[in-house]
């Protein structure tokens, strides 16, 4: 059972991170929609910008949780597009790697700049002793490894 210091917490972190979306969904979404991609090739592109190198069409399928056929048609039209680079294993030709293009690289990393300013906005506008507290607040969740764990167990 949760007690009701994490129904507090949740309740106050839905409803900030709502309004912070919510906030700056239009225009960080705006470069998206003109591509024309779909929502699962979105997901596609993000999950391999957490990647440092090529990774098996597979492993992109296990990780959002897709079919390989439903993934690799996905990776087909974001190759097309020229957002992602495809290549064959070097010591299994059968296997197929994927990782971003420069233009993919470049259509993730301005959405996230773009999110970084209107987050950046957002906390110059917070005053100074609000501010002061959150951060005090967020370091020991931060150095923990609260966050560190729970990405792990999510994504298996």
């Amino acid at each position: 059972m949760i007690d009701s210091t994490s129904d507090d917490l949740f309740g106050a972190l839905d409803e900030f991170f709502t309004r912070l979306i919510s906030i700056s969904d239009t225009e960080s979404i705006d470069a998206l929609v003109e591509l024309d991609l779909s929502f699962s090739q979105v997901r596609v592109l993000f999950a391999l910008t957490q990647r440092d190198s090529p990774i098996p069409i597979n492993e992109v399928a296990d990780e959002l949780r897709l079919s390989v056929a439903a993934t690799g048609r996905n990776i087909d039209q974001l190759v097309n597009m020229g957002l992602i680079d495809r290549r064959e294993d070097e010591r299994d030709r059968r296997v197929k790697r994927v990782s971003l293009s420069e233009a993919g690289r470049k259509v993730t990393s301005n959405h996230i700049e773009c999110k970084r300013g209107q987050l950046r906005e957002f906390a110059s506008c917070v005053p100074t002793p609000d501010a002061l507290r959150l951060v005090e607040a967020l370091e020991p969740i931060l150095a923990g490894e609260y966050l560190r764990a729970f990405t792990q167990e999510t994504s298996r």
